[in-house]
């Protein structure tokens, strides 16, 4: 089947023939025709086989007619992560170049005021991230009464990432009759249940066996231990990678993302950085580096992990097993896209055992290993002797230098040698006797020559027991603040002044 015989405008068919894209995918091949019927859609397909086009393409059929007017957008496309929602944005100024649409992209980390501008001209197409676009509409710069279409992609992402009340919230705001469209890769079946209190007698478009990975890829295991040995297995991978031409490495936390990328950029590779925690500006210049091959390594967490369209990435590389196991399918997906042949290796530590087997469950084979698996895996290097070898040197000098012969553990054990006094043990002076001390000139210096650390006004923390603690206290005690022992001086009356 063809482009031209999905129903497609011709405006629209140009632009893709334009793009260099002959015949669709089976996601498109199925979904499309019922979108331009205006019938609620959920599509469940691999990653990577064009479900962006499947909902952008009829809706710029949709948009052919009518105008936008300001603060109220025609269409609105919800995604989890800023750069899915550039990538989106990017989708549509390929395909709509025959179109005069305004779209407008509202996402964390850019320019209130400019994302304003573009919504108070009038926006077609409104792509947002949930938090951004309830921002606007909390502050009044937006109203949701003309949606005519609404998408979520990746929807069992926006649904178990926490976006629940929001996404609700959303469905709340826009009109009932709309037409909405879901597409993911993976849709669990509590996800599922969810999606019907949003679409109206959808139809179900699944191309393939749900969180199934793509033929094209071949997958591998490898065993290491962790920290240090597994920094090191993972550059002797790469180093001994065939036809590699560029990989995606995923880490589980940022902070390894940081730590991963500066090891990698210590020992000589061209690596970049994505993550969360980094401005927006930093997140494009870095993907943008990626794809442009200003850097032939990403060491990126699972931001990048979902929906990202860079065309020709050989490998991909989990540092970590992903704890969800989903996680692994949009991974790997980043490789392997279009039909071409991709390599995915993860590394796996003998703490992930149960993560694999979560895997190879979801995927339903089990993954190949590459070399010694995990009970055959040699045991990790020692690295407490050269420690103690370091610290017995350090140590060592440490005493030849003059004025410090004695290390501090020394000392230590010296004074827990001395013998202990003779006779009962002394107790600290209560806070009264502290108070009388401070007011009694003659006690002043016994005091000072017991406890010559103690000042009058600190009360004597250390835990005392119980039958120490004396009858209890009525009213102030013994203990009576400073100023009100102070003598009273009263003036006298001046003649004159009666």
């Amino acid at each position: 089947m063809k482009f031209s015989e999905l129903g497609l405008s011709q405006k629209v068919l140009m632009a893709v023939e334009a793009a260099g894209y002959q015949q669709p995918t089976p996601i498109q091949e199925q979904a499309i025709p019922p979108a331009l019927q205006g019938r609620d859609i959920l599509g469940i397909a691999q990653t990577g086989t064009g479900k962006t086009a499947a909902f952008t393409l009829p809706m710029l059929c949709q948009l052919e007619q009518g105008r936008a007017r300001a603060r109220v957008p025609r269409t609105l496309i919800l995604e989890p992560t800023r750069e899915l929602a550039a990538q989106v944005e990017e989708a549509f100024t390929k395909y709509g170049v025959n179109h005069k649409l305004n779209v407008a992209l509202l996402i964390g980390g850019v320019s209130f005021a400019d994302q304003e501008t573009k919504i108070m001209r009038g926006a077609d197409v409104l792509i947002a991230t949930p938090g951004r676009l309830l921002d606007f509409f909390d502050r009044g710069k937006l109203l949701l009464t003309g949606i005519e279409v609404l998408v979520i992609d990746e929807a069992d992402r926006m649904l178990d990432m926490g976006f629940i009340p929001d996404i609700e919230r959303v469905c709340k705001l826009v009109p009932f009759t709309r037409q909405t469209l879901f597409f993911s890769a993976t849709m669990p079946s509590e996800i599922t249940r969810l999606t019907e209190a949003f679409l109206h007698n959808p139809v179900r478009v699944e191309v393939a066996r749900a969180s199934s990975t793509a033929s094209t890829i071949r997958q591998a295991m490898v065993a290491s231990h962790g920290h240090a040995e597994k920094r090191d297995t993972l550059r002797n991978l790469i180093r001994s990678a065939e036809n590699l031409k560029n990989a995606i490495i995923f880490c589980n936390r940022k902070r390894d993302v940081a730590i991963l990328h500066r090891s990698l950029e210590k020992h000589g590779f061209s690596a970049g950085a994505l993550h969360g925690d980094m401005d927006q500006m930093a997140r494009m210049a870095s993907l943008d580096a990626f794809k442009n091959g200003d850097v032939s390594l990403l060491v990126c967490s699972d931001v990048a992990a979902r929906g990202l369209d860079i065309p020709d990435v050989s490998h991909v590389f989990n540092f970590d097993v992903p704890t969800h196991s989903e996680d692994y399918v949009h991974r790997i997906g980043r490789t392997g896209r279009a039909g071409r042949s991709g390599v995915a290796i993860t590394l796996v530590t003998p703490d992930d055992k149960k993560y694999v087997d979560q895997i190879e469950s979801l995927i339903g084979k089990e993954v190949e290993w590459e070399g010694p698996g995990l009970s055959e895996l040699p045991p990790p290097r020692e690295t407490s002797r050269a420690g103690d070898r370091r610290s017995a040197d350090r140590g060592s000098r440490r005493g030849e230098k003059g004025g410090r012969s004695r290390s501090k553990s020394a000392a230590v054990q010296e004074r827990d040698d001395r013998p202990a006094p003779s006779g009962p043990a002394r107790r600290s002076p209560e806070p009264a006797t502290l108070i009388t001390a401070r007011r009694n000139p003659e006690v002043e210096p016994a005091r000072t020559a017991a406890r010559p650390h103690v000042y009058s006004d600190r009360r004597d923390r250390r835990p005392r027991n119980q039958e120490d603690d004396g009858p209890p206290v009525i009213g102030l005690g013994d203990h009576v603040p400073s100023f009100l022992l102070r003598p009273v001086v009263f003036k006298t009356a001046k003649a004159g002044d009666e």
